[in-house]
């Protein structure tokens, strides 16, 4: 074999060893200042592009991967710090137990408190008229020495005339002079009077206001005022023993509780002052003459 053909066989062995330690060596870099002087002392110019085309191919699909899976492990975490944190918001939205800002109870007393107010004030007298309830709302005897009584709106029935006269219809004959001691017996100062045509009526005149039967009447009003007061203030205790009791046994938050206590006595506040409005407005017109 001609010498110059050898030195051609050697020089592309030599060529085809350097490429494959190249590329098994390419995760190394302490290999890299070697693998160039290699390169540059046996190979070609063409077959040198070529390996560093190679190298560089390498290079960036390793680099490319650990990005890839850097972000993908980022993304992961994120994932579950966020499902952990929802997990965490969720159990403890599902605790449950009682809440200090249920005021139900306590509304529900002061609209009775208002309401039973004000409808006894419309049984007293005011602006000089006559209110016809007072007189359905008295009770009836119906039997001589028996404690059984109805009440005269369930026996007779009560029609005004004007503001200074009450006509009382029985039902029954043998009921109208039960009906009759039932009114003269009462605290209204009242005299109730045959009709001269029909057997089953009564006339019932109103005397006008003194200052006496206004003084009453108003006394009367205080009287409820108080008690609309006192159930609203009884109430309002209720509520408090109730968060009191949520203290203790640490079923709210401590800042919830002073908040709730906070808005309890603002509408504790705002009945207190409706019952004493609702009681000048009747007092009002109990001194009107």
């Amino acid at each position: 074999m001609p010498l110059a053909t050898r030195r051609y066989f050697s020089t592309a062995a030599k060529t085809s060893k350097c490429l494959t330690h190249s590329i098994f060596t390419v995760n190394r870099p302490q290999y890299s200042i070697v693998l160039n002087q290699n390169v540059s002392r046996y190979q070609t110019p063409s077959s040198s592009n070529r390996s560093a085309i190679t190298l560089t191919h390498l290079q960036r699909h390793t680099f490319t991967n650990s990005a890839s899976l850097s972000k993908k492990k980022d993304k992961n975490k994120r994932n579950d710090d966020v499902d952990s944190s929802q997990s965490t918001s969720a159990a403890a939205g599902a605790g449950g137990g009682p809440d200090p800002f249920n005021f139900s109870q306590l509304q529900t007393g002061i609209s009775d408190a208002l309401t039973r107010l004000k409808e006894d004030l419309q049984k007293l007298r005011s602006g000089g008229r006559f209110n016809p309830e007072v007189i359905e709302q008295l009770r009836v005897n119906l039997v001589k020495g028996s404690n059984e009584t109805v009440r005269l709106s369930e026996v007779a029935q009560v029609v005004p005339k004007g503001g200074r006269a009450v006509t009382i219809i029985v039902g029954e004959e043998d009921l109208v002079k039960p009906v009759n001691s039932a009114i003269i017996s009462s605290n209204l100062s009242l005299t109730p009077q045959p009709d001269a045509h029909n057997p089953l009526q009564l006339n019932v005149p109103i005397p006008p206001p003194t200052k006496e039967s206004r003084d009453q009447a108003i006394k009367a009003a205080k009287g409820a005022m108080d008690k609309a007061a006192n159930a609203v203030r009884s109430a309002r205790a209720s509520v408090h023993k109730r968060l009191q009791d949520m203290q203790k046994k640490k079923e709210a938050r401590p800042d919830d509780i002073r908040k709730a206590h906070d808005q309890m006595e603002k509408l504790v506040e705002k009945a207190q002052k409706d019952v004493k409005d609702t009681f000048e407005s009747a007092r009002k017109g109990m001194e009107q003459v």
